[in-house]
């Protein structure tokens, strides 16, 4: 049963009371779990899948050894195992036995390194494994994880970040020598959650699509030990509930209907969003010295912060993580294509054929590098295709764009062509 009151969410994640609704997508994730499957979480960007992961290892605490491992910033398989040997520490009794894993690496601090700082240990790792030797150390750590009493969930979040790092060189492009490192990486822990089905379940999830990063290097087939576990955007109702309790806890009055104006100036309800545009309604009832947020004030915040620039701070994660992963050649063709699916409202396959004429690409067709941005922007929740084109799926994302974007695009029937 929901509470009736929400306190505000802050930060990338959240857990607990402040984890609202997903109770059907717990249960049927914790089964999942239980058969032993391992799990490819996808979604939308914002739509919480940090925050299920998190929440999942809060509830499963008991019943298995749950690491969390964020590779947001990792550039190696090498840096990988370091990040998991790290999320172990806090388990002493697998710590225990995973220190003698890396015991050439620890070296002189080996019977001190329970009250080196985190930051050093990690430093120390590093150091010590070499782009040769991580998949050695990884075999031997996850041998010590698959031992333990309880079975291991390892939750990896921005799994593909790393992996896009490691095919792509700094201008975009999918090299020979990143896909092969690429490769090495995936079919090391392919093969793992084959070794240690049953024992250890793996976990993992990004801001960007997995699907679409592998695809671009014909790297798909490494992904067929896992199951595809979708996390969708909230129903209507539950968002209205969400923002109810929202506004009970802080005191204010949203008005008659004025949740659901909310929920239909969205367009599409993805929790982060839901939250944001009640921060704003938040911030300035209080600003104000109100408690009553009226429809025209609804209609002034949509405009004036879910699409100015404070709105702009939170929805630029959208173009930046984009350009990671489509790169310098194909980004300016994407933008074309979503700036006129803001415009106009919808992109057609006329259009389509238009736009992709004014650009060439070195390695593949302009038809085959607007398919693949295609598949990424339908991927990661940019857009859907209807009967009529392709459409955005977020409202507040296309008048985001359309905000940002249109006063520079000129409309391809505009164009004269």
């Amino acid at each position: 049963m929901k509470a009736d009151r929400l306190t505000q969410a802050h930060g990338n994640w959240v857990e607990g009371d402040q984890f609202w609704d997903r109770e059907d997508d717990i249960t049927l994730f914790a089964e999942k779990l239980a058969e032993g499957a391992h799990l490819l979480l996808v979604a939308q960007r914002r739509m919480g899948k940090t925050s299920l992961m998190r929440e999942m290892m809060r509830q499963l605490d008991d019943e298995y050894v749950c690491l969390f491992v964020d590779l947001q910033k990792a550039a190696s398989a090498a840096e990988t195992i370091v990040e998991l040997a790290l999320s172990v520490r806090p388990h002493r009794s697998l710590w225990g036995k995973a220190k003698g894993v890396f015991g050439n690496v620890l070296g002189k601090i080996r019977d001190m390194v329970d009250k080196v700082e985190l930051g050093d240990l990690a430093v120390t790792l590093r150091s010590g494994i070499t782009a040769g030797d991580w998949a050695s150390k990884g075999n031997q750590l996850l041998a010590v994880l698959a031992a333990s009493k309880k079975p291991v969930i390892v939750f990896c979040d921005e799994v593909p970040i790393m992996v896009n790092r490691l095919l792509k060189g700094s201008d975009g492009r999918v090299r020979p020598e990143g896909k092969t490192r690429a490769d090495e990486f995936m079919s090391w822990l392919r093969q793992n959650t084959i070794d240690h089905k049953g024992k250890i379940r793996f976990v993992v999830s990004g801001s960007i699509g997995f699907e679409p990063v592998l695809h671009q290097a014909r790297l798909s087939a490494t992904l067929n030990t896992f199951e595809s576990f979708e996390l969708k955007p909230w129903t209507d109702d539950v968002a209205i509930a969400c923002l109810g309790a929202l506004a009970r806890q802080s005191g204010l009055d949203l008005g008659e209907g004025g949740a659901s104006q909310i929920v239909k100036m969205l367009g599409c309800n993805i929790p982060h969003h839901v939250q944001m545009f009640f921060g704003h309604i938040h911030d300035r009832c209080k600003r104000k010295g109100v408690t009553r947020c009226s429809a025209k004030d609804i209609r002034a915040i949509y405009k004036n912060e879910m699409l100015g620039a404070r709105g702009h701070v939170e929805l630029t994660h959208y173009e930046e993580r984009l350009a990671q992963v489509l790169g310098a050649d194909a980004l300016p063709l994407a933008l074309e294509m979503l700036t006129e699916a803001a415009v106009v409202g919808k992109l057609t396959d006329e259009v389509l054929a238009v736009l992709r004429d004014d650009y060439s690409f070195e390695e593949q067709t302009a038809v085959e590098v607007q398919r693949e941005i295609l598949g990424v922007l339908e991927h990661d929740g940019y857009l859907r295709h209807m009967p009529r084109g392709y459409v955005f799926i977020s409202k507040l994302l296309k008048d985001w764009w359309k905000n940002r974007h249109q006063y520079s695009y000129t409309p391809v029937s505009k164009r004269g062509v």
